[in-house]
């Protein structure tokens, strides 16, 4: 019996301990997401400042939105606070403490959220977001794709030209390779720090940067392609 008790104790102790954890992390998430964030498309192509704020309102706490975000997100028009649910979740809701749109984190400082029927949104800190809008202006322009050798086997052109909601356009030039050929991208975007190129036919081809400032395609093979800004 001693040792029955002495388990449940240790039982006790743990359920306690988790719960204590638990608490700390909603705890600390509600601290760490205050500030201003930008709400957005995927890629940016229609964005709203979010300023989260720690006083408690009705259902959660308070949150501002700029004037422009009922117009670029038409969503936003029912969010009047936000609230932390279960351990991670951040929860833009209505007036009723209905959930808009709720968010997880998938890296430091950016949260998903996906609305059923119109696609995912991004929510990260504002300075970081601009900052990413700072590297995408740097992409435009033209490029050369060439192998691992330094042998040049195509060219193209990443433009700001909307494609759709949330890609770009992109123009090779004369005279590729015939697998880049094939491939024929028509559209890009700049997703967490790859620049993905998109086909017709819906193929898809990723560039990471590498220690040297270049932009190499992943997965990497024993023949790379490798992207240069021109």
């Amino acid at each position: 019996m001693a040792a029955l008790r002495v388990v449940a104790l240790l039982i006790a102790a743990c359920v306690a301990a988790i719960g204590a954890a638990r608490a700390q992390d909603a705890t600390t998430l509600k601290k760490e997401m205050v500030g201003q964030w930008e709400l957005s498309t995927t890629e940016r192509s229609k964005t709203c400042v979010v300023t989260i704020k720690g006083d408690p309102v009705a259902q959660g706490f308070k949150l501002e939105l700029e004037p422009a975000c009922k117009t670029a997100l038409p969503f936003t028009k029912d969010i009047v606070a936000w609230s932390v649910k279960g351990l991670d979740i951040v929860r833009l809701q209505d007036a009723t403490g209905e959930s808009v749109i709720d968010f997880t984190e998938v890296e430091a400082g950016i949260f998903e959220g996906l609305r059923q029927g119109e696609g995912v949104y991004i929510l990260q800190d504002l300075a970081a977001a601009r900052s990413m809008a700072k590297s995408m202006d740097q992409m435009i322009g033209d490029w050369s794709i060439v192998r691992g050798n330094g042998q040049p086997v195509c060219g193209l052109t990443l433009t700001n030209t909307e494609a759709d909601q949330d890609n770009f356009q992109v123009f090779l030039k004369p005279k590729c390779d015939a697998a880049i050929a094939q491939f024929n991208p028509t559209q890009w975007r700049l997703e967490r720090g790859q620049i993905i190129l998109m086909s017709k036919s819906g193929d898809v081809w990723q560039f990471e940067a590498d220690d040297n400032a270049q932009w190499r395609r992943v997965p990497d093979t024993a023949d790379p392609l490798i992207m240069l800004r021109q």
